[in-house]
């Protein structure tokens, strides 16, 4: 830019209003600056910019002390090169930067040639016009305490008064020091706020470990946080989110974060429950209640009495025991099958679901009272590959697990970890988990790479969807050249219909294992749909 240097007297713009203009316009500029960003950074740079351009007063900098080292450098400079704002170093008390610093108070040097202290430091004389150069040096402090030095050249040939340059330019260190001032509080307070998280993470990780949950991503610890809120509490909790997530080992973490820790912990699968034996499993049943029944049994609510009962896939549980099931979150008793005497019982009550009960209960599926009884603390537990950066911990902690199980010494290596970690897993930890198990299972070598991984992944379509399972294929048709899939690709529990079911079966011979993996599906996987569709073999 060009450096202003001298205003000839004769020139009809160096008048008073002229030099007004300019200061307004100076502080108009600023103030904008300040409006869209409070970082001294930007706003100090363009600052020292303004008063070289608009009032000649050059090479301005902004000197700054360090307190560790009781030494003070140019932070902020216009009209200075790189290598003269390097050597702008100062002790407290040395030269006229040093001795403002030391005694907080404005120095004038109205001739640098005649000043002795003068150190000529920055900027050699060589590199400065020639005449007479002023040089002023306004502190700037933070509460009364002196912390930096705002300086500039002055030329003197110029029709401006030394009382206006000295009136703006304590206008402009006080600004300085108050952007200063607020770039320290700032600072400061993040630290505080950083210290504050780091200890929070690590009490959240701590948690984390005594309870079994591996991984640190935010959503991992905010649902960690929840649990701990409420664990106090005797309200219902409801754990929701997809399949694989986790939620039996999230409802024990909330039992075992709660007073009941040292009481029973009783879960049971909805889904896994035979619609006609629901009541006489949860409830219990006295004796000669129904054919077969020789004694009086308690059920899961009765057993899980002082303790924490946690009903999974909740989503499945029959309307009609839904109705049942709220009279007794309403009233804290129970009836047995074939009884008649209310039992009183204390039972804090963990549900579970990987559907979406409001639009369930829209739909006349889902009981409303009750999904609002079982909503009173929800809980949503994240996807797996909504927290990827949990994955390389995960792999490790199945690794250990599954090597140790198997007495195996099998190792991945990070490119392996890598394209882990890049999958989608729909099944989430779950298939993570059997999918580690297999690896270790299936490994030729102790070092597993990236290839093998890829060779077991399930193969996913473009949008990187796993690609829906293989119609049935009847059992005549299978040649020996064909092997089964390495690969089981992970599947709903609605993956096959009635009539596929039944079609599997028949062409099995009534063999559940043949139709099985003629499917795709394990034994147990298939039996599981069997008695989810009601389908009769």
């Amino acid at each position: 830019m060009r450096e202003q240097t001298t205003t000839p007297e004769t020139d009809p713009e160096a008048g008073l209003g002229y030099w007004r203009q300019q200061e307004m316009l100076l502080l108009e500029q600023v103030m904008a600056l300040v409006g869209r960003s409070l970082s001294p950074d930007v706003t100090l740079r363009e600052m020292l910019h303004l008063m070289s351009e608009l009032l000649g007063l050059n090479r301005g900098r902004v000197v700054l002390l360090d307190e560790e080292t009781d030494t003070a450098s140019i932070r902020f400079a216009y009209g200075l090169t790189r290598k003269e704002i390097a050597m702008g170093v100062y002790k407290v008390g040395e030269g006229i930067t040093g001795r403002v610093l030391a005694a907080g108070q404005l120095t004038i040097v109205q001739d640098i040639d005649q000043e002795p202290r003068f150190l000529f430091r920055a900027v050699q004389r060589a590199h400065l016009p020639e005449g007479m150069v002023s040089f002023i040096a306004m502190p700037i402090k933070i509460a009364q305490q002196t912390v930096g030095v705002l300086a500039c050249h002055r030329i003197r040939m110029r029709n401006r008064a030394l009382s206006d340059d000295l009136t703006i330019l304590r206008i402009l260190s006080t600004l300085a020091g108050q952007l200063l001032q607020l770039q320290a509080t700032l600072r400061a307070r993040t630290k505080v706020l950083e210290q504050r998280n780091e200890m929070l993470s690590r009490a959240l990780q701590t948690e984390a470990a005594r309870y079994g949950i591996v991984g640190t991503a935010p959503s991992v610890l905010q649902a960690i946080s929840e649990l701990e809120r409420v664990s106090d509490a005797t309200a219902s909790v409801l754990l929701m989110g997809a399949s694989g997530t986790g939620k039996e080992l999230f409802a024990r973490a909330l039992h075992l974060a709660s007073p009941r820790r040292e009481r029973p912990f009783i879960k049971i699968n909805c889904a896994a429950i035979p619609e006609t034996l629901f009541e006489s499993e949860l409830f219990g049943y006295e004796r000669g209640a129904f054919t077969g029944a020789n004694a009086a049994r308690a059920g899961w609510f009765e057993q899980a009495n002082t303790g924490t009962i946690f009903l999974d896939e909740i989503g499945e549980l029959p309307l009609s025991m839904q109705t049942k099931l709220l009279r007794t979150l309403q009233e804290g008793t129970i009836t047995r099958l074939g009884g008649k005497r209310e039992i009183a019982i204390d039972v804090r009550l963990v549900a579970a679901t990987n559907r979406d009960l409001e639009q369930e209960a829209a739909r006349g599926a889902f009981r409303q009272d009750l999904y609002y009884r079982l909503n009173v603390i929800p809980i949503r537990l994240p996807a797996l590959a909504d927290r990827r950066e949990d994955i390389p911990a995960l792999v490790l902690h199945f690794l250990n697990h599954i090597n140790q199980t198997h007495q195996r010494n099998v190792n991945l290596t990070q490119a392996a970890i890598n394209r882990l970690q890049n999958h989608d897993w729909p099944g989430n930890i779950r298939e993570l988990s059997n999918l580690i198990e297999r690896l270790v299972l299936l490994a030729d070598n102790a070092i597993v790479d990236a290839p093998e991984v890829e060779r077991i992944l399930p193969k996913g379509d473009a949008t990187g969807r796993v690609a829906a399972p293989p119609a049935a294929i009847p059992a005549r048709a299978a040649t020996p050249d064909i092997a089964p899939p390495l690969v089981r690709p992970y599947t709903p529990a609605r993956s096959h219909s009635v009539q596929e079911l039944r079609q599997a079966l028949a062409d099995a011979g009534g063999n559940k294992s043949r139709a099985a993996q003629q499917l795709g599906l394990t034994v147990r996987q298939f039996v599981y749909r069997l008695d989810k569709l009601d389908v009769i073999p």
